[in-house]
């Protein structure tokens, strides 16, 4: 059997206990691990009983420390109330990030390539749940992977370098993404610019911008997250 070992973290199998007929990949947030979103397969998983689930730790360890936490790439400075109501800043922030983000994207996609071979699935069977910097990554690793894969769910996240995915675009999935309009880590105007750099290439984007939520996945997001979901691959 294939091994999946290009990244490290928990794994947990269908929980009908029959073959797995699709996948789901969750990319965690920034100084976080995969130990963090694992914790929400079984809710998934009602909706997708036959799913299984993969939550990665990140390519790096935390640039903070600690010893538990990783990164998908290091954030260095990053200050959002500096570009907190300026859409222009914001962008530019998040355009900065493209270097930085194209480190471990090698490694993810030999990651989700393993998975789909481990399980004999076509790419239209994975999904892609990603979570603040994991949205980030899932979107940016996402839309440049030849063969299309079923679905990405991003929660409290952003697109990075928008301006360049209508050349860079090579698949498209189709997107839904989830914010809190209270969020003080990513302004929620990150996913109302991702949502239009998606559409304009035309990549198909549904929002969920959730009152009062601040950074973090809660209730009504999760359930619509899960019905996106079961569309693609139920």
């Amino acid at each position: 059997m294939t091994k999946v070992d290009a990244l490290k973290g928990p794994m947990r199998a269908p929980v009908s206990g029959k073959a797995a007929t699709s996948a789901v990949v969750f990319l965690h947030g920034y100084g976080s691990n995969g130990e963090d979103l694992i914790g929400l397969a079984p809710f998934f998983a009602q909706a997708l009983p036959d799913t299984v689930f993969y939550s990665p730790n990140g390519a790096a360890p935390w640039e903070g420390g600690g010893g538990f936490g990783y990164q998908w790439f290091g954030l260095g400075n990053y200050d959002p109330t500096q570009f907190q109501g300026n859409p222009a800043k914001l962008r530019e922030r998040f355009e900065s990030y493209f270097p930085k983000a194209e480190e471990p994207a090698p490694v993810i996609n030999t990651f989700l390539d393993q998975v789909l071979a481990e399980h004999r699935l076509e790419p239209k069977r994975l999904a892609l749940i990603g979570f603040s910097q994991g949205t980030m990554m899932a979107l940016h690793v996402g839309v440049r992977r030849t063969q299309q894969l079923g679905a990405i769910l991003g929660f409290s996240g952003a697109l990075i370098a928008g301006e360049r995915l209508s050349t860079d675009v090579k698949s498209k999935p189709p997107v839904m993404l989830v914010h809190g309009d209270a969020d003080p880590v990513v302004p929620v105007q990150a996913t109302v610019e991702a949502a239009k750099a998606l559409k304009a290439a035309g990549v198909a984007c549904e929002t969920l911008i959730v009152p009062g939520l601040q950074h973090g996945i809660e209730g009504s997001g999760a359930q619509a997250g899960a019905t996106f979901l079961q569309k693609f691959l139920a």
